[in-house]
């Protein structure tokens, strides 16, 4: 039945199952993909025209997203990280890919959960010309496309034997794949609230506490913890901030800090979540840790002093 239904609308269904999920839809594109690897291999030329739908279905919801990330900057990535299963790290883990593979993040973007839907935006809001976005882009979901669908091809059997075994099943296939997927995004949801309470329950200081406390104490030390690199410099920081590397956390990144400083913590992500992470990993060391509510952008908004980063 699903072969049958594959036969007649397969470019259909590789055309919307790759532009919902590129658009950020949690529907998964690759299962859609596979299929169309498997209909190749009885079907002259279906290779070549599902590899070209999928890769320029992405092009173009990554594209929007592209546009979105220009437009509004890292609005939009907040906005994301916010809906997203698991927000604590989002906006993190991403600026660090960039901030470590530069326009490779790009090519890989698709193969990794969660940085195929922000490497786009965030490409925008870093101020990636257009035309080095579209060729680096269009390289990453042509080889995200063609290993999808070359994997169908090659176990073409494998995957129609499985198809009819499960059409055997009928309904309790269907049942079963449903509460597995209810499972797992139960328990990311679960994870998603536990995260949060204890972001939630960390110290913060509004940016006129955190200003007043530096301006009464010559022990304050604020830390910036977002992403950065020669090629994605950041702009700007509070004024004397020091810079901390969340993915090369060690003792030696510390090496000549005050360590008598009471640190206050601060980055550009939904809910402090690295300026959190940051703070317990210094207190965890025996440091005095804050963290700075709303971080950068709070401190902007507050029309509170800035340096060049």
């Amino acid at each position: 039945m699903l072969n049958d239904l594959f036969s007649e609308y397969g470019l259909l269904a590789v055309a919307l199952a790759v532009l919902l999920e590129q658009l950020g839809a949690p529907v998964p594109s690759t299962p859609v993909l596979l299929l169309a690897g498997v209909e190749s291999a009885m079907r002259d030329g279906f290779a070549l025209q599902s590899f070209a739908v999928a890769t320029l279905a992405a092009l173009a919801a990554n594209g929007v997203w592209f546009w979105a990330g220009q437009r509004l900057g890292r609005r939009v990535l907040a906005t994301l990280c916010r809906i997203s299963i698991s927000p604590d790290s989002c906006v993190r883990q991403n600026e660090a890919s960039f901030a470590r593979r530069g326009v490779l993040t790009l090519v890989i973007a698709k193969f990794v959960p969660g940085l195929s839907i922000l490497a786009p935006p965030l490409a925008g809001a870093l101020g990636m010309p257009a035309s080095r976005f579209i060729a680096w882009n269009l390289l990453g979901s042509a080889l995200w496309a063609g290993v999808a669908i070359g994997v169908g091809r090659l176990f073409h059997e494998q995957i129609d034997d499985l198809l009819h075994a499960l059409s055997h099943l009928g309904g309790v296939a269907l049942a079963l794949a449903g509460v597995a997927l209810g499972l797992y995004l139960a328990w990311r949801l679960w994870r998603r609230a536990r995260v949060r309470r204890e972001l939630e329950r960390f110290e913060r200081l509004g940016p006129a506490e955190a200003l007043a406390l530096a301006q009464q104490r010559s022990d304050i030390v604020f830390v910036d913890v977002r992403a950065c690199s020669p090629t994605m410099p950041l702009q700007n920081r509070i004024p004397g901030a020091r810079h901390l590397d969340m993915g090369a956390l060690g003792d030696a990144a510390l090496a000549g800090w005050p360590p008598a400083a009471v640190f206050i913590t601060y980055c550009a992500c939904p809910g402090d979540a690295s300026a959190v992470r940051a703070a317990i990993w210094l207190k965890q060391r025996g440091h005095q840790a804050q963290v700075l509510r709303g971080g950068i952008d709070a401190w902007t908004q507050a029309g509170l002093a800035l340096e060049p980063g």
